[in-house]
Protein backbone atom coordinates (compact mmCIF):
# COMPACT_ATOMS: atom_id res chain seq x y z
CA UNK A 1 0.00 0.00 0.00
CA UNK A 2 2.64 2.47 1.03
CA UNK A 3 4.58 2.33 -1.92
CA UNK A 4 1.13 3.08 -4.32
CA UNK A 5 0.39 5.86 -1.90
CA UNK A 6 3.95 7.31 -2.72
CA UNK A 7 3.79 6.83 -6.32
CA UNK A 8 -0.13 8.60 -6.43
CA UNK A 9 1.19 11.24 -3.88
CA UNK A 10 4.01 11.90 -6.99
CA UNK A 11 1.23 12.50 -9.24
CA UNK A 12 -0.73 14.82 -6.82
CA UNK A 13 -0.65 18.47 -6.81
CA UNK A 14 -1.87 19.25 -3.39
CA UNK A 15 -1.86 16.66 -1.04
CA UNK A 16 1.47 15.88 0.32
CA UNK A 17 1.08 13.29 2.98
CA UNK A 18 -0.98 10.19 3.28
CA UNK A 19 -1.24 7.89 6.43
CA UNK A 20 -3.42 4.84 6.67
CA UNK A 21 -2.30 2.42 10.05
CA UNK A 22 -3.13 1.13 12.94
CA UNK A 23 -3.11 4.04 15.64
CA UNK A 24 -2.94 6.70 13.52
CA UNK A 25 -4.41 9.09 15.30
CA UNK A 26 -1.23 9.39 17.26
CA UNK A 27 0.45 10.62 14.25
CA UNK A 28 -1.98 13.75 13.73
CA UNK A 29 0.28 15.58 15.88
CA UNK A 30 3.61 15.21 13.65
CA UNK A 31 1.81 15.26 10.60
CA UNK A 32 0.31 18.63 10.98
CA UNK A 33 3.88 20.08 12.24
CA UNK A 34 5.64 18.39 9.29
CA UNK A 35 2.87 20.46 6.84
CA UNK A 36 2.04 23.38 8.61
CA UNK A 37 5.01 23.71 10.53
CA UNK A 38 3.84 26.29 13.98
CA UNK A 39 0.78 27.53 12.71
CA UNK A 40 -2.19 27.05 15.34
CA UNK A 41 -5.02 24.64 14.70
CA UNK A 42 -8.46 24.69 14.89
CA UNK A 43 -10.18 21.74 14.76
CA UNK A 44 -13.60 20.90 12.98
CA UNK A 45 -15.73 18.51 13.99
CA UNK A 46 -19.72 17.37 14.60
CA UNK A 47 -20.11 15.78 17.96
CA UNK A 48 -20.15 12.31 17.11
CA UNK A 49 -16.89 12.21 15.07
CA UNK A 50 -15.50 14.76 18.12
CA UNK A 51 -16.12 12.06 20.36
CA UNK A 52 -14.69 9.37 18.51
CA UNK A 53 -11.49 11.46 17.43
CA UNK A 54 -11.19 14.58 17.90
CA UNK A 55 -10.13 14.62 21.53
CA UNK A 56 -7.46 11.71 20.45
CA UNK A 57 -6.48 14.36 17.73
CA UNK A 58 -6.29 17.55 20.20
CA UNK A 59 -4.32 15.19 22.58
CA UNK A 60 -1.83 14.14 19.65
CA UNK A 61 -1.70 17.84 18.32
CA UNK A 62 -0.84 19.28 21.90
CA UNK A 63 1.76 16.36 22.09
CA UNK A 64 3.64 17.78 19.00
CA UNK A 65 3.85 21.16 20.73
CA UNK A 66 1.09 22.69 18.36
CA UNK A 67 -1.15 25.34 19.59
CA UNK A 68 -4.64 24.83 19.49
CA UNK A 69 -7.06 28.15 18.33
CA UNK A 70 -9.94 26.36 18.95
CA UNK A 71 -12.44 24.17 18.06
CA UNK A 72 -15.88 24.60 15.75
CA UNK A 73 -18.38 21.45 16.20
CA UNK A 74 -21.03 20.87 14.27
CA UNK A 75 -23.92 19.61 16.31
CA UNK A 76 -25.31 16.06 14.91
CA UNK A 77 -29.22 16.99 15.07
CA UNK A 78 -30.52 18.16 12.60
CA UNK A 79 -28.60 16.08 10.05
CA UNK A 80 -25.66 18.08 8.75
CA UNK A 81 -25.26 18.10 4.74
CA UNK A 82 -22.99 19.79 2.64
CA UNK A 83 -24.73 22.77 2.07
CA UNK A 84 -23.62 26.77 1.40
CA UNK A 85 -25.49 27.33 4.76
CA UNK A 86 -22.39 24.94 6.70
CA UNK A 87 -20.02 26.08 4.70
CA UNK A 88 -21.00 29.96 4.77
CA UNK A 89 -21.69 29.36 9.26
CA UNK A 90 -17.86 27.72 9.10
CA UNK A 91 -16.11 30.13 6.97
CA UNK A 92 -17.07 33.16 9.52
CA UNK A 93 -15.77 31.37 12.41
CA UNK A 94 -12.77 30.44 10.13
CA UNK A 95 -12.12 34.20 9.43
CA UNK A 96 -11.84 35.29 13.39
CA UNK A 97 -9.00 32.75 13.61
CA UNK A 98 -5.73 32.53 11.74
CA UNK A 99 -5.32 29.00 11.79
CA UNK A 100 -5.27 25.62 9.93
CA UNK A 101 -8.18 23.94 10.06
CA UNK A 102 -8.30 19.91 11.18
CA UNK A 103 -11.18 18.71 9.65
CA UNK A 104 -12.29 14.85 11.86
CA UNK A 105 -15.15 13.60 10.24
CA UNK A 106 -16.42 11.81 7.01
CA UNK A 107 -17.44 13.30 4.01
CA UNK A 108 -19.83 16.30 4.72
CA UNK A 109 -17.49 17.74 7.27
CA UNK A 110 -14.72 17.40 4.79
CA UNK A 111 -16.41 18.96 1.72
CA UNK A 112 -17.46 21.51 4.39
CA UNK A 113 -14.61 22.03 5.66
CA UNK A 114 -12.51 22.37 2.29
CA UNK A 115 -15.11 24.62 0.87
CA UNK A 116 -14.30 27.17 3.68
CA UNK A 117 -10.91 26.87 4.28
CA UNK A 118 -10.63 28.09 0.53
CA UNK A 119 -13.06 30.74 0.68
CA UNK A 120 -10.64 31.84 3.56
CA UNK A 121 -7.47 31.59 1.73
CA UNK A 122 -6.11 28.53 4.19
CA UNK A 123 -4.75 25.26 3.56
CA UNK A 124 -6.49 22.50 6.41
CA UNK A 125 -5.39 18.90 6.87
CA UNK A 126 -8.16 15.91 7.19
CA UNK A 127 -8.44 13.20 9.65
CA UNK A 128 -10.74 10.23 8.20
CA UNK A 129 -13.55 8.37 10.69
CA UNK A 130 -14.62 6.26 8.58
CA UNK A 131 -14.11 4.70 5.16
CA UNK A 132 -17.25 6.07 3.12
CA UNK A 133 -15.92 8.27 0.52
CA UNK A 134 -13.54 9.26 -1.79
CA UNK A 135 -13.94 12.97 -1.56
CA UNK A 136 -11.03 13.44 1.33
CA UNK A 137 -8.49 13.50 -1.38
CA UNK A 138 -10.23 15.27 -4.24
CA UNK A 139 -9.87 18.36 -5.95
CA UNK A 140 -12.95 20.01 -5.39
CA UNK A 141 -15.96 19.99 -2.95
CA UNK A 142 -19.51 18.79 -3.46
CA UNK A 143 -21.78 21.51 -2.15
CA UNK A 144 -25.03 21.82 -2.43
CA UNK A 145 -26.90 25.82 -3.39
CA UNK A 146 -30.46 26.90 -3.59
CA UNK A 147 -31.07 23.47 -3.97
CA UNK A 148 -28.27 22.07 -7.01
CA UNK A 149 -25.67 20.23 -6.21
CA UNK A 150 -21.91 21.31 -7.48
CA UNK A 151 -18.51 20.46 -7.61
CA UNK A 152 -16.94 23.40 -6.39
CA UNK A 153 -13.26 24.43 -6.98
CA UNK A 154 -10.98 24.06 -4.30
CA UNK A 155 -7.62 22.63 -3.12
CA UNK A 156 -7.75 19.42 -1.37
CA UNK A 157 -6.40 18.98 2.21
CA UNK A 158 -2.02 18.91 2.59
CA UNK A 159 -1.97 15.67 4.76
CA UNK A 160 -5.13 12.82 5.45
CA UNK A 161 -4.62 10.69 8.65
CA UNK A 162 -6.83 7.53 8.70
CA UNK A 163 -6.77 5.57 11.84
CA UNK A 164 -7.53 1.56 11.10
CA UNK A 165 -9.24 1.34 14.34
CA UNK A 166 -11.12 4.18 14.21
CA UNK A 167 -12.20 2.89 10.40
CA UNK A 168 -12.74 -0.40 11.35
CA UNK A 169 -14.86 0.63 14.34
CA UNK A 170 -17.04 3.39 12.20
CA UNK A 171 -20.89 2.13 11.71
CA UNK A 172 -21.38 -0.76 9.20
CA UNK A 173 -23.52 1.12 7.04
CA UNK A 174 -20.67 4.30 6.63
CA UNK A 175 -18.36 1.36 5.37
CA UNK A 176 -20.98 -0.40 3.12
CA UNK A 177 -21.44 3.33 1.80
CA UNK A 178 -18.15 3.21 0.81
CA UNK A 179 -17.45 0.34 -0.71
CA UNK A 180 -20.60 1.03 -3.14
CA UNK A 181 -18.81 4.28 -4.09
CA UNK A 182 -16.10 2.29 -4.70
CA UNK A 183 -17.58 0.06 -6.80
CA UNK A 184 -18.89 2.95 -8.99
CA UNK A 185 -15.96 3.24 -10.51
CA UNK A 186 -16.85 -0.09 -12.84
CA UNK A 187 -18.97 1.61 -14.61
CA UNK A 188 -17.87 5.06 -14.41
CA UNK A 189 -14.62 3.26 -16.00
CA UNK A 190 -17.03 2.17 -18.98
CA UNK A 191 -17.97 5.79 -19.50
CA UNK A 192 -14.65 7.16 -19.74
CA UNK A 193 -13.77 4.53 -22.21
CA UNK A 194 -16.80 5.25 -24.40
CA UNK A 195 -15.44 8.96 -24.48
CA UNK A 196 -12.07 8.30 -25.40
CA UNK A 197 -13.96 6.23 -28.02
CA UNK A 198 -16.10 8.66 -29.67
CA UNK A 199 -13.77 11.32 -29.41
CA UNK A 200 -15.43 13.37 -26.61
CA UNK A 201 -12.50 13.01 -23.94
CA UNK A 202 -9.61 11.28 -24.26
CA UNK A 203 -8.52 8.83 -21.44
CA UNK A 204 -5.52 10.12 -19.06
CA UNK A 205 -3.96 6.79 -18.97
CA UNK A 206 -1.94 7.49 -15.48
CA UNK A 207 -5.34 9.12 -13.52
CA UNK A 208 -7.65 6.03 -15.22
CA UNK A 209 -5.10 3.31 -14.08
CA UNK A 210 -4.82 4.95 -10.50
CA UNK A 211 -8.40 3.65 -10.09
CA UNK A 212 -8.80 1.55 -12.67
CA UNK A 213 -5.53 -0.82 -12.04
CA UNK A 214 -6.14 -2.12 -8.15
CA UNK A 215 -9.94 -1.97 -8.53
CA UNK A 216 -10.89 -5.30 -8.61
CA UNK A 217 -8.00 -5.88 -5.73
CA UNK A 218 -10.33 -3.16 -3.89
CA UNK A 219 -13.52 -4.69 -4.28
CA UNK A 220 -12.83 -8.45 -3.89
CA UNK A 221 -13.78 -8.65 -0.31
CA UNK A 222 -17.38 -7.34 0.55
CA UNK A 223 -17.77 -9.74 3.42
CA UNK A 224 -14.70 -9.28 5.40
CA UNK A 225 -15.80 -5.67 5.10
CA UNK A 226 -19.08 -6.21 6.68
CA UNK A 227 -17.38 -8.17 9.51
CA UNK A 228 -15.09 -5.38 9.98
CA UNK A 229 -12.02 -6.83 9.43
CA UNK A 230 -9.22 -4.52 9.14
CA UNK A 231 -6.98 -5.43 5.99
CA UNK A 232 -10.12 -5.19 4.15
CA UNK A 233 -10.74 -1.48 5.76
CA UNK A 234 -7.56 -0.71 5.19
CA UNK A 235 -7.54 -1.63 1.63
CA UNK A 236 -11.23 -0.15 0.80
CA UNK A 237 -9.39 3.26 2.62
CA UNK A 238 -6.86 2.75 -0.12
CA UNK A 239 -9.18 2.78 -2.88
CA UNK A 240 -10.97 5.90 -2.13
CA UNK A 241 -7.91 7.82 -1.16
CA UNK A 242 -6.33 6.76 -4.57
CA UNK A 243 -9.58 7.42 -5.78
CA UNK A 244 -9.47 11.22 -4.80
CA UNK A 245 -5.67 11.46 -5.81
CA UNK A 246 -6.89 10.64 -9.65
CA UNK A 247 -9.42 13.53 -9.47
CA UNK A 248 -6.79 15.39 -7.87
CA UNK A 249 -4.41 14.82 -10.53
CA UNK A 250 -6.75 15.23 -13.65
CA UNK A 251 -8.48 18.28 -12.14
CA UNK A 252 -11.56 16.78 -12.75
CA UNK A 253 -14.01 13.84 -11.31
CA UNK A 254 -13.68 12.35 -14.45
CA UNK A 255 -11.55 9.91 -12.74
CA UNK A 256 -14.38 8.22 -10.77
CA UNK A 257 -17.83 9.71 -11.79
CA UNK A 258 -19.98 8.87 -14.38
CA UNK A 259 -23.64 7.98 -14.96
CA UNK A 260 -24.00 6.18 -12.26
CA UNK A 261 -22.62 9.50 -10.09
CA UNK A 262 -25.37 11.27 -12.44
CA UNK A 263 -28.24 9.08 -10.76
CA UNK A 264 -27.30 9.67 -7.13
CA UNK A 265 -26.91 13.92 -7.81
CA UNK A 266 -30.35 14.08 -9.31
CA UNK A 267 -31.79 11.54 -6.13
CA UNK A 268 -29.63 13.96 -4.07
CA UNK A 269 -31.22 17.38 -5.91
CA UNK A 270 -34.77 15.92 -5.01
CA UNK A 271 -33.86 15.41 -1.31
CA UNK A 272 -34.50 11.32 -1.89
CA UNK A 273 -33.41 9.57 1.80
CA UNK A 274 -33.02 13.50 3.62
CA UNK A 275 -35.94 12.36 5.93
CA UNK A 276 -34.03 8.88 6.90
CA UNK A 277 -32.56 8.77 10.10
CA UNK A 278 -29.89 8.91 9.73
CA UNK A 279 -29.97 9.98 5.78
CA UNK A 280 -29.42 8.14 2.73
CA UNK A 281 -26.01 8.06 2.28
CA UNK A 282 -24.77 9.08 -1.53
CA UNK A 283 -22.58 5.90 -1.47
CA UNK A 284 -25.89 3.82 -1.17
CA UNK A 285 -27.33 6.18 -3.93
CA UNK A 286 -24.33 5.56 -6.50
CA UNK A 287 -24.85 1.65 -5.81
CA UNK A 288 -27.85 1.39 -6.76
CA UNK A 289 -27.31 3.72 -9.77
CA UNK A 290 -24.53 1.60 -10.32
CA UNK A 291 -26.66 -1.54 -10.92
CA UNK A 292 -29.19 0.57 -12.86
CA UNK A 293 -26.16 1.78 -15.98
CA UNK A 294 -24.64 -1.77 -16.00
CA UNK A 295 -28.25 -2.98 -16.46
CA UNK A 296 -28.28 -0.22 -19.30
CA UNK A 297 -24.82 -1.15 -20.36
CA UNK A 298 -25.81 -4.94 -20.86
CA UNK A 299 -28.46 -3.85 -23.35
CA UNK A 300 -26.70 -1.99 -25.25
CA UNK A 301 -23.83 -3.85 -25.58
CA UNK A 302 -26.56 -6.36 -27.18
CA UNK A 303 -27.04 -3.76 -29.96
CA UNK A 304 -25.63 -3.71 -33.23
CA UNK A 305 -24.78 -0.74 -33.58
CA UNK A 306 -22.42 -1.06 -36.56
CA UNK A 307 -26.12 -0.78 -38.37
CA UNK A 308 -27.57 2.25 -36.77
CA UNK A 309 -29.58 4.69 -39.18
CA UNK A 310 -26.79 7.50 -38.85
CA UNK A 311 -29.05 9.55 -41.73
CA UNK A 312 -32.59 8.86 -40.05
CA UNK A 313 -30.95 9.95 -36.65
CA UNK A 314 -29.41 12.72 -37.22
CA UNK A 315 -32.47 14.23 -39.55
CA UNK A 316 -34.59 14.20 -36.03
CA UNK A 317 -31.72 15.21 -34.16
CA UNK A 318 -33.56 18.32 -31.74
CA UNK A 319 -32.36 21.59 -32.42
CA UNK A 320 -31.04 23.47 -29.12
CA UNK A 321 -34.66 25.65 -28.28
CA UNK A 322 -35.80 21.71 -28.54
CA UNK A 323 -33.82 20.48 -26.02
CA UNK A 324 -34.27 23.48 -23.65
CA UNK A 325 -38.26 22.95 -23.68
CA UNK A 326 -38.35 19.04 -23.02
CA UNK A 327 -35.29 19.52 -20.38
CA UNK A 328 -37.41 22.34 -18.64
CA UNK A 329 -40.31 20.04 -18.50
CA UNK A 330 -38.47 16.96 -17.04
CA UNK A 331 -37.17 19.28 -14.01
CA UNK A 332 -40.32 20.70 -12.34
CA UNK A 333 -37.94 22.77 -9.94
CA UNK A 334 -37.11 25.77 -12.17
CA UNK A 335 -33.86 25.94 -10.30
CA UNK A 336 -32.96 22.36 -10.81
CA UNK A 337 -34.45 23.09 -14.97
CA UNK A 338 -31.87 26.30 -15.75
CA UNK A 339 -28.72 24.45 -13.96
CA UNK A 340 -29.91 21.25 -16.30
CA UNK A 341 -30.71 23.22 -19.37
CA UNK A 342 -27.14 24.84 -18.99
CA UNK A 343 -25.65 21.48 -18.68
CA UNK A 344 -27.41 19.70 -21.12
CA UNK A 345 -27.08 22.70 -23.92
CA UNK A 346 -22.93 22.77 -22.72
CA UNK A 347 -22.71 19.22 -24.36
CA UNK A 348 -25.33 19.14 -27.14
CA UNK A 349 -23.89 18.23 -30.38
CA UNK A 350 -25.38 20.09 -33.93
CA UNK A 351 -26.31 17.54 -36.59
CA UNK A 352 -22.85 17.89 -38.15
CA UNK A 353 -21.28 17.21 -35.29
CA UNK A 354 -23.52 14.03 -34.25
CA UNK A 355 -23.36 13.05 -37.92
CA UNK A 356 -18.82 12.73 -36.98
CA UNK A 357 -19.36 10.85 -33.43
CA UNK A 358 -21.92 8.53 -35.28
CA UNK A 359 -19.93 6.90 -38.46
CA UNK A 360 -17.25 6.78 -35.51
CA UNK A 361 -19.45 4.75 -33.40
CA UNK A 362 -20.42 2.69 -36.13
CA UNK A 363 -16.55 1.91 -37.40
CA UNK A 364 -15.31 1.42 -34.25
CA UNK A 365 -18.31 -0.81 -32.64
CA UNK A 366 -16.81 -3.88 -32.12
CA UNK A 367 -13.83 -2.86 -30.70
CA UNK A 368 -15.24 -0.53 -28.36
CA UNK A 369 -17.97 -3.54 -27.28
CA UNK A 370 -14.62 -5.85 -26.73
CA UNK A 371 -13.25 -2.82 -24.43
CA UNK A 372 -16.55 -2.03 -22.45
CA UNK A 373 -17.04 -6.20 -21.96
CA UNK A 374 -13.78 -6.47 -20.29
CA UNK A 375 -14.36 -3.51 -17.81
CA UNK A 376 -17.84 -4.13 -16.75
CA UNK A 377 -19.55 -6.67 -14.44
CA UNK A 378 -22.79 -8.13 -14.89
CA UNK A 379 -25.49 -6.23 -12.94
CA UNK A 380 -26.58 -8.74 -11.34
CA UNK A 381 -23.05 -9.93 -10.22
CA UNK A 382 -23.09 -6.13 -8.74
CA UNK A 383 -26.26 -6.80 -6.40
CA UNK A 384 -24.76 -9.70 -4.95
CA UNK A 385 -21.25 -7.82 -3.66
CA UNK A 386 -23.01 -4.68 -2.74
CA UNK A 387 -25.90 -6.99 -1.12
CA UNK A 388 -22.95 -8.93 0.95
CA UNK A 389 -21.27 -5.29 1.47
CA UNK A 390 -24.72 -4.28 3.89
CA UNK A 391 -25.56 -1.92 0.80
CA UNK A 392 -29.08 -1.75 -0.62
CA UNK A 393 -29.26 -2.78 -4.09
CA UNK A 394 -32.81 -1.76 -5.72
CA UNK A 395 -34.60 1.24 -5.83
CA UNK A 396 -37.51 0.17 -2.91
CA UNK A 397 -34.44 -0.01 -0.60
CA UNK A 398 -33.87 3.75 -0.62
CA UNK A 399 -37.30 5.06 -0.81
CA UNK A 400 -37.57 4.94 -4.60
CA UNK A 401 -40.74 4.37 -6.45
CA UNK A 402 -40.71 2.06 -9.58
CA UNK A 403 -41.91 5.09 -11.97
CA UNK A 404 -39.34 7.53 -10.89
CA UNK A 405 -36.89 5.28 -10.72
CA UNK A 406 -37.55 4.45 -14.51
CA UNK A 407 -37.66 8.34 -15.12
CA UNK A 408 -34.03 8.69 -13.17
CA UNK A 409 -32.78 7.20 -16.95
CA UNK A 410 -33.57 10.29 -18.95
CA UNK A 411 -34.02 12.93 -16.23
CA UNK A 412 -30.17 11.97 -15.09
CA UNK A 413 -28.54 12.66 -18.80
CA UNK A 414 -30.02 16.27 -18.29
CA UNK A 415 -28.26 17.36 -15.36
CA UNK A 416 -24.38 17.23 -16.19
CA UNK A 417 -22.73 17.90 -19.04
CA UNK A 418 -20.17 14.72 -18.89
CA UNK A 419 -20.22 12.16 -21.93
CA UNK A 420 -21.63 8.68 -20.36
CA UNK A 421 -23.29 6.02 -21.77
CA UNK A 422 -26.91 7.62 -21.23
CA UNK A 423 -25.32 10.28 -23.98
CA UNK A 424 -24.33 7.76 -26.03
CA UNK A 425 -28.06 5.93 -25.84
CA UNK A 426 -29.42 8.86 -26.44
CA UNK A 427 -27.44 9.95 -29.87
CA UNK A 428 -27.65 6.64 -31.17
CA UNK A 429 -31.41 6.49 -30.45
CA UNK A 430 -31.65 3.52 -28.27
CA UNK A 431 -32.47 5.24 -25.18
CA UNK A 432 -36.17 4.53 -24.99
CA UNK A 433 -36.16 1.44 -26.20
CA UNK A 434 -33.55 -0.23 -23.77
CA UNK A 435 -35.24 1.42 -20.83
CA UNK A 436 -38.28 -0.38 -22.14
CA UNK A 437 -36.53 -3.83 -22.56
CA UNK A 438 -35.25 -3.00 -19.14
CA UNK A 439 -38.90 -2.70 -17.43
CA UNK A 440 -40.28 -5.03 -19.32
CA UNK A 441 -41.87 -8.02 -17.70
CA UNK A 442 -38.60 -10.22 -18.50
CA UNK A 443 -36.26 -7.49 -18.37
CA UNK A 444 -33.89 -6.54 -15.64
CA UNK A 445 -36.01 -4.31 -13.76
CA UNK A 446 -39.60 -6.07 -14.71
CA UNK A 447 -38.44 -9.43 -13.50
CA UNK A 448 -37.26 -11.47 -10.60
CA UNK A 449 -34.32 -9.40 -9.91
CA UNK A 450 -35.93 -6.09 -9.23
CA UNK A 451 -36.65 -8.45 -5.84
CA UNK A 452 -34.03 -6.95 -3.11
Amino acid sequence: MEERLDAALGEASETYRVVIEKGALGQVGEVFEGCFGAVPAVIVADERTFEVAGEEVERSLKAAGCTLAGRFVFPVHPPLFPDSEGVGDLREWLRGREAVPVAVGAGTINDITKRASHECGRPYMAVATAASVDGYTSFGATITEDGYKHTLPCPAPRAVVADVDVLAGAPERMTASGYADLLGKITSGADWIVADALGVEAIDRTSFEMVQGPLRRWTASPGRLRRGDEEAVAGLMEGLVMSGLAMQRYRSSRTASGAEHQFSHLWEMEGLGHDQDPPLSHGFKVGVGTVAIAALYERMLLKDLTDIDVDGICRRWPGRDEVERRVREAHPNPVMARAAVEESLAKHPSAGELRRRLVRLTQGWDALRGRLREQLLPPGELRRLLAEAGCPTSPREIGLGWESFRQTYARAQTIRRRYTVLDLALESGLLEECVEELFAPDGFWGGSSASP
